[in-house]
């Protein structure tokens, strides 16, 4: 990774604003899943141990950036951040009013800033429906604008700019990207520092055999992953409801499974692709086919025909065999996107077959995708994998080859 980072910089006495990413899901006040705070904790214990005071902010969920919304509020983040440092927390209720606290903070002191997103002007997105081409472009600009003082009046809370966010990285928003325009020294944090090194090996250096499982529901999520992969992997194993506009591209009847149909075309190409490519590319030999969408629904396993007012929520045994046999052999695993409907238990199978393949089979292992990351926590093994990204859509962009916004505005090494 060619950026700075923590590690390369003297943080004695400087003051710190650091974004993380504490998009955590919070009911009744209640924080349910501390995965992200837990993740940022590395960084934040750095920063401070060097003697220097941090100023944090991060969004939470998607508020209308006209003002405080009180199930939007990071106040609860702050008291949970609190318990798990042991030091007290102070918070900001408004994150662009926070100068006087800034400017307070001694070393070792922690500030937690409201939800950036509080502020429309943090994601710059101009309201241009119904406008002429020249008035959207004029409001476009005033949002620009508008954008980069907010930018300013967050980097004037501290010194130096540390971005451990990698979840956001693929925005360009006030306080991911734009920001640096206005600090001085911008350097990676240590959470971003590992997901751009796992991922960065996946696209620049990976072992073989390398195999990538691709599952989720939709071709149009993942074309643009698998064409990057199909350049760098040996198999691609798919899975989930994407599978299934495969399987009716080679002209297999899919009963009422998921399908896109306008992408039947898009599929055959890729499928053309990775036969050029010298990619083994594998889809479902059997699947669990239901005759609704429902935990109780009625089920059956049937081969790649899907019968007439069935639907397939699962890949079946001889997949489940099959793709842990290719997982067995492999020395890099990147693995996006679930094998089937594994929120319901009976079509838990081989999304949890596939998990334990991974967990076993010694390659470095790259798990990308909420939902993915989701299995792997229900299922116990996340201790077994190499790297567990933080970025859904982060990471997929990442291995797409595409450039993240909040990557590229840090400091390079040399």
């Amino acid at each position: 990774m060619n950026k700075k980072t923590i590690r390369d910089i003297d943080l004695k006495g400087k003051r710190v604003v650091m974004r993380v990413d504490f998009n955590v899901p919070i009911e009744n006040g209640v924080i349910g899943d501390e995965t992200r705070i837990q993740a940022a904790l590395p960084t934040i214990n750095a920063v401070l141990s060097q003697g220097a005071s941090l100023v944090l902010m991060s969004h939470l969920g998607r508020p209308k950036g006209k003002g405080y919304e009180a199930e939007f509020s990071l106040k609860p983040v702050g008291e949970h951040l609190a318990k798990l440092l042991g030091r007290p927390v102070t918070f900001a209720p408004d994150c662009l009013k926070a100068q006087a606290q800034a400017a307070a903070l001694k070393p070792g002191d922690v500030l937690m800033l409201e939800n950036t997103r509080f502020y429309k002007e943090e994601e710059g997105k101009a309201k241009t429906e119904g406008l002429s081409e020249a008035d959207a472009a004029a409001a476009k600009k005033a949002m620009k604008d508008k954008q980069k003082v907010m930018a300013q009046t967050l980097a004037a809370y501290g010194d130096v700019y540390v971005n451990d966010a990698f979840g956001s990285a693929h925005r360009a928003h006030a306080s991911t990207s734009v920001i640096c325009k206005f600090t001085k020294t911008n350097v990676a944090g240590l959470l971003m520092e590992k997901e751009l090194d796992y991922l960065g090996r996946a696209l620049e250096n990976p072992a073989h055999p390398f195999v990538a499982i691709i599952g989720g529901a939709k071709v149009s999520g993942k074309l643009e992953v698998l064409q990057s992969l199909m350049k760098k992997v040996d198999t691609i194993l798919i899975g989930g409801g994407m599978a299934y506009t495969f399987l009716k591209a080679q002209g297999h009847p899919i009963g009422k499974s998921l399908v896109e149909e306008n992408l039947l075309d898009v599929a055959k190409q890729t499928l053309a692709a990775a036969q050029k490519a010298g990619v083994k590319f594998m889809l479902p030999v059997d699947n669990i086919a239901a005759d609704k969408f429902d935990a109780a629904a009625k089920t059956q396993t049937v081969g790649q025909d899907i019968p007439d007012g069935w639907m397939a929520l699962d890949v079946g045994p001889k997949t489940v065999a099959a793709y842990q046999a290719e997982i067995g052999t492999s020395k890099m695993v990147v693995w996006n996107g679930p094998m089937g409907c594994f929120e319901m238990a009976p079509f838990a199978a081989g999304t949890m077959g596939v998990c334990k393949a991974v967990a076993a089979s010694g390659a470095v292992s790259i798990i990308g995708g909420g939902d993915s990351v989701s299995a792997v926590n229900q299922s116990g093994l996340a201790e077994k994998m190499s790297h567990i990204s933080t970025g859904g859509g982060a990471s997929l962009e990442f291995l797409e080859g595409k450039e993240l916004p909040g990557v590229a505005a840090l400091d390079n090494k040399n």
